[in-house]
């Protein structure tokens, strides 16, 4: 589950992370009242951030400085209600509906400012979660990892102890700060990394964590991702789930306890499995096609499901042929044919495109000849790549 940057902020700041001050607002009024708030704080110079679920908003435009209540008024009402287009988005775009308001911290003073990349997150491979952190932060960071590897540390925190105070100096040393900005920097990175284990995350990224002029140390933007699986005991958490930045069709699939994932082809695909889903996306393209969707209806496959299944793909206008391609391992192929018999003739005529179905496992015989004696627009396939074929022939 991922959170604005305001709701990620907040996290922080629960947990004694120094964070850019700032307030989100939900319309021009609202934005200029946040501003005169926030005066107190700056010389009335404030950034105005576009809040949506994408990175790269300063290249798209979505984010902008305000020296003025007159621009905070100006600036805001450009911002929101723009579809918003940035490297992580599609050529659509995605609505603004919020922006932060929110302090200017690049004030001068007796040192220069500094911004730097981190980030905590899981890696799977070596079973540790590792801290990823750069004296190069700022927007072009992908940049840097590709051209200039050298310049990205890694630490590995090992779960059973948490991180421990040399990687901390490790950290500090590393991103080149002395003084009272190293001290900063090992207590900003020790409770940031108490953030990220609170909330069950499994992505916590600054960038830029800043290095102000007077040597303070701050989270100026913020991306957090929330461990779906634990999302049972972080209520609170939860209810900041912003759904209006989710597909719908994806959220949709979630309440039939399916995993749906949206792509650009034109071969809808039903698997039970995520590993036999990825191989049949695959043999799809490997025979030409391209795959309209990810969908795992889980272990079960009922007729519920595969009808959910059917309604959720078919909402996909490219959609021209559908494959289900099961695996009978604990669930017995005759009661999955019998299902997609049983759906295919409750939805009728709203099914219009041709269903090509592979099911292998226990009972994979009784099965095919039920969809063969079913009289239905239904074309069994015995072999993966058979199946792949019959795709392809009937687009």
């Amino acid at each position: 589950m991922n959170l604005h940057e305001y709701q990620g902020k907040e996290i922080l700041q629960n947990n004694d992370v120094p964070i850019q001050r700032g307030k989100v607002a939900g319309s021009v009024s609202e934005a200029i009242s946040v501003a005169n708030e926030l005066k107190k704080f700056n010389k009335g110079v404030f950034v105005i951030k576009a809040q949506v679920h994408a990175g790269g908003r300063g290249k798209g435009g979505g984010i902008k400085l305000a020296k003025n209540i007159s621009e905070v008024e100006e600036v805001s009402d450009k911002i929101l209600g723009m579809k918003l287009v940035t490297p992580q988005t599609t050529s659509k775009g995605k609505l603004v509906r919020k922006v932060l308001i929110a302090e200017d911290v690049y004030y001068p003073g007796e040192s220069e400012t500094k911004e730097f990349y981190v980030s905590i997150l899981l890696d799977r491979g070596k079973a540790r979660n590792i801290i990823v952190y750069s004296k190069e932060g700022g927007m072009d960071i992908e940049q840097v990892s590709e051209e200039s590897p050298h310049l990205i540390f890694k630490e590995f925190i090992d779960p059973r102890l948490g991180i421990q105070s040399f990687q901390l100096r490790n950290i500090a040393f590393n991103l080149g700060l002395s003084g009272e900005a190293f001290k900063e920097m090992t207590l900003f990175i020790k409770n940031l990394y108490k953030a990220y284990i609170n909330s069950d995350a499994s992505l916590f990224e600054i960038n830029p964590v800043l290095k102000t002029s007077d040597n303070k140390i701050i989270a100026v933007d913020c991306k957090v991702s929330i461990d779906d699986n634990s999302i049972f005991r972080q209520k609170e958490l939860s209810e900041k789930r912003d759904l209006d930045e989710e597909n719908p069709v994806e959220v949709e699939a979630k309440s039939f306890g399916l995993s749906y994932v949206d792509l650009d082809g034109n071969v809808g695909c039903m698997v039970n499995g995520a590993g036999l889903a990825m191989a049949t996306m695959d043999l799809i393209k490997h025979a030409g096609g391209e795959p309209a969707n990810f969908l795992d209806v889980g272990g079960t496959a009922d007729p519920k499901r595969v009808e959910a299944g059917f309604r959720i793909i078919l909402k996909d206008p490219n959609v021209k042929a559908i494959l289900v391609n099961i695996f009978g391992g604990i669930v017995r192929c005759d009661r999955v044919a019998e299902g997609i018999v049983s759906v295919f003739k409750k939805m009728g005529d709203e099914i219009n495109v041709p269903i090509i179905v592979r099911l292998e496992g226990t009972n994979s015989k009784i099965a095919k000849e039920i969809i063969d004696s079913s009289g239905l627009n239904v074309i069994s396939a015995k072999g993966f790549q058979e199946a792949a074929i019959k795709v392809q022939q009937n687009i």
